[in-house]
């Protein structure tokens, strides 16, 4: 099955490089929880794709909310599990197939955590299925991969020392929801109504000091980068080092993150 792919996928050098940096990514992305939480109803919301928690923290912390997370990630649940408590628990399963009490949230959301599923019309509509009527979805996603270029960096530099790289192709992953036609497509016949997609940029932040872990780490040249033997490997880094050069202010990295936030409701 292909969600056995993302599960192998964020179960291994995907997941645990995550965790690895999980202190600075929680801190790069923390400017997407209000935009998240912001017009959530109370009562018990859901959070997609949680990864290590700390939107799924955020919404918990918030008064009358409480909070459930579910990744497939093995890793990345290990981790958000350190924050279980009263308003706030986890799930490690697939959100395509897993089998949710029906109407059981008050709301859903996702920082970028949707755009994976090998099935999305499958996925959306059991998430439909666990919502409440009325119940409304809140996603930030990626826009277009030319809009982000900060994303695409690491393998654009890296891709003539690493002919082994693989290319990006449309589908599931990083980008995957970036068509807003198919987005809508894709809404509809998983039976959401009202769906709305609003241009969401966002300027991040990341200490210089951690940029070498970020790309060695994470994204498609993380994910190979560690099974390169030196002194290939030095000079991989060295180079896609100076690629990101355009991003640097003073002691920081900065981007801008051009996303989608994605809303629609539950007409039941």
């Amino acid at each position: 099955m292909a969600t056995v792919d993302q599960a192998a996928r964020w179960n291994g050098p995907g997941g645990q490089g995550w965790v690895a940096s999980q202190a600075m990514l929680e801190e790069l992305f923390r400017p997407f929880e209000q935009v998240l939480i912001e017009g959530l109803p109370a009562g018990e919301v859901l959070d997609v794709g949680c990864g290590t928690g700390a939107t799924t923290a955020a919404i918990a912390r918030t008064p009358g909310r409480r909070a459930v997370g579910i990744d497939v990630s093995t890793p990345m649940i290990t981790a958000a599990r350190r924050r279980e408590g009263d308003g706030i628990a986890f799930i490690e399963a697939d959100a395509q197939v897993y089998d949710f009490p029906p109407a059981s949230f008050d709301a859903i959301v996702s920082r970028f955590g949707v755009m994976f599923f090998p099935e999305p019309v499958r996925a959306f509509a059991n998430l439909r299925r666990a919502s409440k009527p009325l119940a409304g979805v809140r996603l930030v996603v990626w826009r277009d991969i030319d809009d982000n270029p900060f994303m695409t960096t690491a393998e654009r530099a890296a891709g003539p020392l690493l002919p082994e790289l693989p290319p990006r192709r449309d589908g599931p992953g990083q980008f995957g929801l970036a068509d807003p036609s198919l987005v809508r497509e894709i809404l509809a016949e998983s039976g959401w109504s009202d769906v709305e997609l609003e241009p969401l940029d966002v300027e991040l932040t990341m200490p210089e000091s951690e940029l070498t872990g970020y790309f060695t780490r994470l994204g498609p040249v993380g994910q190979i980068l560690a099974d390169v033997e030196e002194p290939r490997r030095s000079r991989i880094i060295e180079t896609v080092r100076a690629a990101f050069d355009p991003f640097i202010s003073g002691t920081n990295v900065r981007f801008t993150a051009s996303c989608w936030l994605i809303t629609a409701r539950n007409a039941g």
